[in-house]
């Protein structure tokens, strides 16, 4: 069958994705980008909070139009909106005809080709570890590892447990095997990603193995940068901090969502930690690393916050000032501790409370931004701009699709993915300026 695929969400489901576009060529079926000419359509969900489910939701009901047409035989509802809600689904959606939950990417190609509705769940535990090889998106010189599925966290605000299970590590050896092929397809860039990467290994091996694994993956020939995402900052430990800063394949850059700085926030939220702990641990990060870059997100508006708490959390960010930062306006999500919680915030006070943390947030950022004027990075490049006649790319400091770029001139034609000397001539609140050093220039 001639299949259209779309893939919504984080990067933790764009690699269930590509797996399961390597699941459908295995089988025999063909990937196609026009819609109108597919014989299937499947759509990996996300519902993480409810602007994803909104546009899930949309999604499916703008691409269910096309039954009407007769082309279109089979609409495949996958992901996180499958697992949740697949009875809703197919009783309020006849147009859809297969739903598979998060641990059932697997029956792909068997809910394709069966007769009639077809369902797929399987339990909390298992693991998907189908063996196929992925099939990249067109960007693949930076590309995700998924190196864990679930988490045991159980955050009174998320509903992840519920719909991903418990953790699950990958084997080593298969996260080595799948980052020789990533990088045999041309990836540069390894973004280390799970619900929570830094307890990697716990369940499989007794202790946390991350510093192994990425020493292993600094190993790999073709891999020129390695970002860690979604570090949780107690479960950040020295052997890891010391990886970081000996191997240069690493990049000094941590993704640490902390949420709050409020104690008494922090613990309605089922955090373990406090905002005095966060504070030491982004001071150990950067007395190892002069250069590190952190990254971190925020929720306003959680229920019981205060004027008294949101001040906290100003406070803590003028004080910290974490080079990167998304602030989110508390989502209730059902079937959520946070959301049977009483004194729930007005939507009004949740936005100006992320509002006046973003003002804040510019102001940090445009001050390092000018900090970096006449400095030298290396940039991955991502693109170019013809109606600019500049090529756009990213330091070290910058994460794809959540961070900013760093605009380059350059007389020479660059490839995306390759690596180039830029010094910094310019910077707005987010993004740099730069020129393409020549005489470093190495083909």
């Amino acid at each position: 069958m001639k299949v259209y695929f779309v893939s919504l969400g984080c990067d933790k489901n764009l690699v269930d994705s590509e797996v399961m576009l390597g699941l459908l060529t295995d089988n025999g079926h063909t990937i196609t980008d026009d819609e109108t000419e597919a014989e299937a359509i499947v759509i990996n969900t996300c519902c993480f909070i409810h602007d994803a489910k909104e546009e899930s939701v949309q999604c499916i009901i703008d691409l269910a139009q096309y039954k009407e047409t007769g082309r279109l035989k089979r609409l495949v509802i996958t992901g996180c909106l499958a697992e949740r809600y697949a009875d809703e689904i197919r009783s309020a959606m006849p147009e859809v005809d297969a739903v598979l939950g998060t641990n059932a990417i697997e029956d792909l190609p068997a809910a394709l080709s069966a007769e009639g509705f077809y369902v797929s769940k399987r339990a909390p535990e298992y693991l998907p570890l189908p063996d196929t090889k992925r099939v990249l998106a067109a960007d693949s010189y930076s590309a995700p590892l998924k190196i864990a599925e679930g988490c045991d966290k159980h955050c009174t605000y998320c509903i992840i447990p519920k719909i991903r299970g418990p953790y699950r590590s990958v084997p080593m050896e298969r996260l080595l095997a799948e980052a020789r092929y990533l990088a045999e397809q041309g990836t540069k860039e390894l973004l280390i990603v799970a619900q929570e990467t830094t307890v990697y290994g716990v369940d499989l091996y007794g202790y946390k193995a991350l510093p192994e694994l990425l020493s292993k993956l600094c190993e790999i020939e073709g891999i020129a940068w390695i970002r860690l995402m979604y570090c949780y900052p107690e479960e950040i430990t020295d052997e890891l901090i010391a990886v970081m800063k000996e191997e240069p394949k690493i990049c000094h850059y941590l993704d640490m969502p902390v949420q709050h700085a409020s104690d008494s926030i922090l613990k309605r939220m089922g955090r373990r930690t406090t905002g005095r702990d966060i504070a030491k641990v982004v001071a150990k990060l950067r007395k190892a690393m002069k250069d590190i870059t952190l990254r971190t997100t925020l929720i306003t508006g959680f229920p019981g916050e205060t004027e008294e708490d949101a001040q906290t959390l100003v406070d803590f960010v003028t004080k910290l000032k974490f080079n990167r930062l998304g602030v989110f306006p508390y989502s209730k999500e059902e079937d959520t501790p946070a959301a049977r919680m009483k004194e729930q915030v007005p939507k009004r006070v949740k936005l100006s409370r992320r509002n006046r943390i973003m003002k804040l947030q510019r102001e940090i950022c445009a001050a390092y931004g000018k900090a970096n004027i006449g400095k030298r990075f290396m940039v991955m490049i991502d693109g170019f701009l013809p109606e600019e006649n500049v090529y756009v790319g990213r330091t070290y400091m910058d994460a794809p699709g959540i961070d900013g770029s760093v605009y380059v001139e350059s007389a020479r034609s660059l490839l995306s993915g390759s690596i180039v000397p830029v010094k910094i001539t310019g910077a707005n609140e987010y993004d740099l300026i730069g020129e393409m050093i020549e005489d470093e220039f190495a083909e």
